[in-house]
């Protein structure tokens, strides 16, 4: 397909929505299986005046094989996720199938257990895993990375039981007083661990959560609906308030984090979404700097593994002056969060206290994202005094939070006199 046709039969009928997209040779066999934030936007992107220079020959050539462009939309990008990888297993399409060895797919695989297990599996660890028994294989996903975040969010509308959660009557059998596990404490485990919950009833939450992996929304739908009118008449209004917000959950995802960064970086690079930069822990750490309220720029410095990475460094001067640091914190993580090409940090830390901590929470909400934020609290002196972070947090990367906060400070120090040195 050329630019010309893209842009006069397939352009004008996208859609502005999350969702899947197939390319069709002439004899309409799929050959490859997308899936986007935007339909619109992504699909448009194979099309670029720079598509040999961003996605390679390999990609020019599956475009110019495309002879027609079929989207699908879903709800949230979540379900997009599901539908991608229930459409690759059913198609097998040449484009997806050759870019990964198979055993360097994911999968979600339900275990065959009285109190299943739900976990995420590598294709190389399945193949060798032949005695242990899985009820269910959802799969192949792509990405790993994507994969975790739609669990986690799953996972907050259907809490199901993990490989760190020993069942009650196991801990009984050995004579031990049954314990919540980690995620019964805070509502990701339904309580296997405690007995709360019977086997049956946990039966029927794995069936929910097998239901929407099987990409049937509608259905399960169907079915949460008809159980929650069945407990109002039998005034088990409780029970059925629940499944009420259950069903409120399923209806309202919010998942752009799941997609976001994977939609600007494409799809076809091999690896993992951050495959265009060297993998890592990325801890960013973000500083203002003025006097007296004059001069105000902000900075974002990077560490990974530990060690910084001064090629990912970035300047900003501030724009507003409302909301003083705490404003200006506010302002630099909006405009940094715009760049999808960086990749996302697995932790920020900001100069300040709680306050940042929950400012820079509220702006990371707002953008669909759920990233940790810490605080270094510092003393007049502009000594690190605390870090407001959960111990094991402060346990695993201490030093490195430090660091990222120093070489924030240094940064900000350097650029504000830079530029105050300059207008003065």
């Amino acid at each position: 397909m050329t630019s010309q046709e893209f842009t006069e039969y397939i352009a004008p009928n996208l859609p502005d929505a999350p969702g899947v997209y197939l390319f069709k040779d002439a004899a309409n066999v799929v050959l490859y299986v997308g899936k986007a934030t935007s339909l619109r936007d992504r699909v448009r992107s194979y099309f670029g005046a720079d598509l040999i220079a961003t996605r390679g020959r390999r990609l020019v050539d599956m475009v110019a094989k495309t002879m027609t462009i079929d989207t699908i939309t879903t709800d949230s990008v979540v379900e997009a996720l599901i539908l991608e990888a229930n459409l690759i297993k059913y198609h097998q399409p040449p484009y997806n199938i050759e870019e990964k060895d198979n055993r360097s797919w994911n999968y979600v695989v339900i275990t065959e257990e009285d109190f299943p297990q739900v976990v995420l599996v590598r294709g190389r660890v399945l193949a060798t895993e032949i005695s242990k028994k899985y009820r269910f294989v959802f799969g192949p996903f792509p990405y790993g990375g994507q994969l975790k975040e739609a669990i986690k969010i799953v996972r907050k509308i259907f809490p199901f039981r993990d490989e760190k959660c020993i069942p009650a009557n196991v801990q009984l059998a050995t004579g031990k007083t049954p314990r919540p596990c980690f995620n019964r404490q805070i509502g990701l485990c339904p309580g296997v661990c405690t007995g709360e919950i019977s086997r049956e009833a946990y039966a029927e939450q794995i069936a929910h959560i097998v239901l929407f992996f099987q990409g049937k929304k509608k259905e399960l739908l169907s079915e949460l609906t008809q159980e929650m009118n069945t407990l109002a008449v039998q005034e088990k209004f409780e029970e059925a308030a629940h499944i009420r917000q259950t069903i409120f959950a399923l209806n309202h995802i919010q998942d752009i984090a799941v997609l976001k960064r994977h939609d600007k970086l494409g799809d076809m690079r091999g690896g993992t979404p951050d495959s265009n930069s060297p993998a890592g822990f990325r801890i960013e750490a973000y500083d203002v700097a003025h006097v007296s309220g004059a001069h105000t720029v902000g900075v974002m410095t990077v560490m990974r593994d530990g060690e910084p990475v001064k090629s990912s460094y970035r300047k900003f001067r501030i724009r507003s002056t409302a909301g003083g640091d705490i404003g200006a914190v506010q302002e630099i993580l909006r405009r940094r969060l715009t760049h999808l090409e960086w990749p996302l940090p697995q932790l920020i830390v900001v100069d300040g206290g709680r306050a940042h901590i929950q400012a820079a929470k509220k702006v990371l909400t707002a953008h669909g994202f759920t990233i940790d934020v810490v605080a270094v609290v510092k003393d007049k002196r502009h000594k690190p005094r605390d870090i407001i972070a959960s111990a094991a947090l402060q346990e695993k990367y201490g030093d490195a939070l430090l660091l990222a906060n120093a070489e924030a400070h240094r940064f900000a120090v350097a650029y504000h006199r830079h530029r105050r040195d300059r207008l003065s």
